[in-house]
């Protein structure tokens, strides 16, 4: 499922003319498992992430992928669907993302919850689940900075339209997690948050070289 996700992502935005571009802090060992969290402006961030993660992985998402004619295919069957309303979905999400990750499977979280309405995007604040299971279970998180689907494809496309080109990608270094305790999944937190706003904050490093 994962192999056909990842030619889905590819072969899907290549014909609408939306290609990806990935720049390395540092290369990624895909031999090991991690939460993969990156920003969200955009659509494509979630076909970019499947060409990205080179190893079996889940997303934990919104509850209405599952309608959809491409996503409901994966959301019924790989992925972990979630109602960001009910506290109780929110639980069981969690609890069966905790699951995947120590089977080996990589969860991609985005940390914001969903893409913001303002345009242009601002990082809107993260969300603690991601990083707490990080810790509970020892887990590196691998942030993963959008810069620029937001001005390739404004969410669904019918606000603000769209612009086929080049989708650039930073991915960071993982962070480490075993020394950490629950104590400290807000200070991991606003780490991330911070890694990831300083990086958006000067766009020219992002440039894929």
């Amino acid at each position: 499922m994962n192999r056909l996700r990842r030619a889905w992502g590819f072969f899907s935005s290549a014909a609408v003319g939306f290609f990806y571009r990935f720049k390395y802090e540092e290369p990624v060992d895909w031999s090991k498992t991690y939460i993969v969290c990156p920003n969200h402006t955009s659509n494509l961030d979630i076909a970019a992430m499947c060409i990205l993660v080179n190893n079996n992985c889940s997303f934990l998402g919104k509850q209405e992928l599952e309608d959809g004619l491409v996503t409901g295919l994966f959301f019924r069957s790989v992925d972990i669907p979630v109602n960001r309303d009910s506290k109780m979905s929110s639980f069981r999400a969690f609890k069966k993302a905790a699951e995947k990750l120590h089977d080996g499977i990589s969860v991609i979280i985005f940390p914001e919850g969903g893409i913001a309405d303002q345009y242009p995007p601002q990082l809107c604040p993260f969300k603690n689940g991601p990083f707490r299971l990080a810790i509970e279970l020892k887990i590196p998180i691998l942030p993963v900075t959008s810069a620029n689907t937001w001005q390739m494809l404004w969410d669904t496309g019918t606000k603000h339209g769209s612009k086929p080109g080049v989708c650039d990608f930073f991915v960071h270094k993982p962070i480490d997690t075993t020394h950490l305790t629950i104590d400290d999944a807000d200070a991991l937190r606003d780490k991330v948050y911070g890694i990831m706003k300083q990086k958006l904050e000067a766009p020219t490093q992002l440039a894929a070289v």
